[in-house]
């Protein structure tokens, strides 16, 4: 492949966990020079010893998720020596990450404040909890907190169930995502200005941010959505969990054609005319007996032969285990996982590949980084 988007820019990073680093991962697939500064006396990134999977005695299979491409420096930032390695870094990069608690980048000497003095053009991105100007910027913080504190778990799981968590941590990966492209407007601003800056994002704002519309619509009408059964849309139906004959599947008539073909498609002519159904509203207003009826129907075949009948014309998707989705031939058929080299895998590392295409390629993986393997590659 020829050069990558991001080759020639060089960001360091004082990172550990999954927020921050999966951004500076989304930087480093795209080509940028992503250094991760490690504190060598503790370990490193803290992920290194996170199992139940440990790839010998400083790295693991979490790490790895979230290293690949990545270089690593151990230094002391706050030795003399240590500070002065990380200032020979500065002067030579674009930027400087960090996913700290938000009262620690400016002790640490991370700010532009502090490190325009050493390069004037640096963007240093800070990704906290909270921030670091606020009455939480000492807090320590994670995703599942901002889950259940911003609203998403009383939005997510049946109407008279208890509260239910994501199972992944979509706000660590929103906000590292974020992060990546803050960074980004603010090298391009520095291209342009000559001048730095600081980019700050923080867990907290943006799981606010990610209520989005039904945020607006609270906001200027008062309105507050409530939990549906089957996970339903709360104004488009159908568009929920469907029982199968064997299973569950996800239909979505997000428009009245969709509902046409899928009555179309299903045999299930009668439902087209049937005044409780006859456009959205209705449908919605009648949802009790849309679930059943439309049950009724996709129950007297398998969720495969569901995919197969509806694929292409009506969006549907089958409710797949975690093994049963990446083992998807679909996966195989887009390149959405790849092989790579590791020592303690003599017999190859399988990983998910970049979520990138380049001219149609994506970009190629390599491991994440042993700890201050790339110490001697800037004479430290």
């Amino acid at each position: 492949m020829s050069a990558l988007p991001l080759a020639g820019i060089r960001i360091l990073s004082v990172e550990q966990y999954g927020a921050g680093p999966y951004g500076t991962l989304l930087l480093a697939q795209l080509g940028a020079e992503v250094i991760k500064i490690e504190d060598a006396a503790r370990g490193g990134d803290v992920s290194r010893s996170v199992g139940p999977y440990l790839l010998g005695t400083e790295d693991s299979d979490f790490f790895q998720t979230f290293s690949y491409g990545k270089k690593s420096v151990a230094l002391d930032l706050k030795s003399a020596g240590g500070r002065a390695a990380f200032e020979q870094l500065v002067r030579r990069s674009d930027a400087v990450a960090n996913n700290l608690r938000g009262d620690q980048p400016e002790k640490l000497g991370l700010t532009f404040e502090t490190l325009k003095q050493v390069n004037p053009k640096i963007v240093c991105a800070h990704l906290s909890a909270y921030g670091r100007s606020t009455g939480r910027a000492d807090w320590p913080g994670y995703d599942y907190l901002m889950q259940a504190e911003g609203g998403f778990m009383l939005l997510s799981g049946e109407p008279d169930g208890p509260p239910v968590r994501c199972g992944l941590s979509v706000v660590d990966f929103h906000t590292g995502s974020q992060m990546a492209t803050g960074l980004l407007a603010g090298i391009i601003g520095a291209l342009r200005t000559g001048e730095g800056s600081d980019i700050d994002v923080c867990l907290f704002d943006t799981a606010l941010h990610q209520l989005s519309y039904p945020a607006t619509w609270y906001l200027n009408r008062g309105h507050e959505i409530e939990r549906l059964p089957r996970g339903a849309h709360p104004s488009i139906a159908p568009s929920q969990l469907v029982r199968t004959a064997d299973g569950w599947g996800l239909l979505m008539c997000q428009t009245p054609k969709f509902w046409e073909l899928w009555c179309a498609r299903a045999g299930a002519g009668h439902l087209a005319i049937d005044p409780r159904f006859i456009d959205i509203p209705a449908r919605r207003e009648n949802l009790g007996a849309l679930t059943e009826a439309v049950d009724a129907v996709m129950s007297a075949a398998t969720t495969s032969d569901w995919t197969a009948r509806l694929a292409g014309h009506v969006p549907f998707a089958p409710v797949l285990s975690l093994a049963d989705a990446l083992d998807n031939p679909y996966v195989a058929e887009t390149g959405m996982t790849t092989q790579l080299a590791h020592p303690e895998a003599p017999s190859g590392y399988r990983a998910l590949s970049a979520p990138f295409r380049i001219n149609g390629e994506r970009p190629a993986l390599t491991r994440g980084p042993g700890l201050g393997e790339h110490n001697s590659e800037f004479g430290i």
